[in-house]
């Protein structure tokens, strides 16, 4: 694992590596449960990676040996705060502080070969993901029935704030956040408390 590097990519580079990136989406779930969740296929993977790289702000990093081994993405949230549409109840009020700054940053894929270090690398992309962005917050949404990606979403320091309902496809996703700096970190904890209080599991 030393000798993975870490490189920041562009859309158009994005846009060329489409197919290897597909082949890392259907790589990346192999080995894990059989769940209705994992199922999408891998056109449903190339249509939503293309919907991103047409987002204002776009941004991939990916993890690379002789082959391609990672990747995390995704994009600024919008200071209109649209990205947050159906979230359950009010907005805490430092997020939406935050998403009006300009100081999201959704990821909305972290993909990482199978490896027994796998966690440790898809840390990293993340954590070179946000820096790169100057976030203040990171920001995602997770299927909730994705029990392994949220089991290490948390583990990683990813904060539980509540629910987004979607119109579209599945309708009901957890809304997770990651606060980079202590004195967020400390204005963010009550409210992950209050979720896994008010949605368990």
């Amino acid at each position: 694992m030393d000798a993975v590097r870490l490189r920041r990519v562009n859309r158009w580079l994005a846009q060329g590596l489409s197919g290897e990136l597909a082949d890392l989406y259907v790589d990346s779930r192999e080995t894990s449960a059989a769940e209705a969740y994992r199922s999408r296929s891998r056109q449903d993977f190339l249509n939503r990676l293309t919907g991103d790289i047409r987002r204002p702000g776009f941004a991939m990093v990916t993890a690379e040996t002789d082959h391609l081994v990672g990747c995390a993405f995704g994009f600024p949230v919008g200071s209109d705060g649209f990205w947050w549409s159906g979230f359950d109840g009010a907005l805490p009020q430092t997020i939406e502080q935050l998403t009006a700054s300009g100081g999201v940053f959704a990821i909305t894929s972290i993909l990482v070969q199978p490896h027994p270090q796998d966690e440790d690398m898809a840390r990293r992309l993340q954590e070179r993901l946000l820096s790169d962005h100057q976030a203040s917050l990171g920001a995602t949404l997770v299927d909730p029935d994705d029990h392994p990606t949220l089991a290490s979403l948390r583990s990683w320091g990813w904060l539980d704030v509540g629910e987004v309902w979607r119109p579209a496809g599945p309708t009901r996703f957890r809304a997770l956040v990651f606060p980079l700096g202590e004195r967020i970190t400390a204005r963010l904890e009550g409210l992950a408390h209050d979720a896994w209080t008010r949605w368990p599991g």
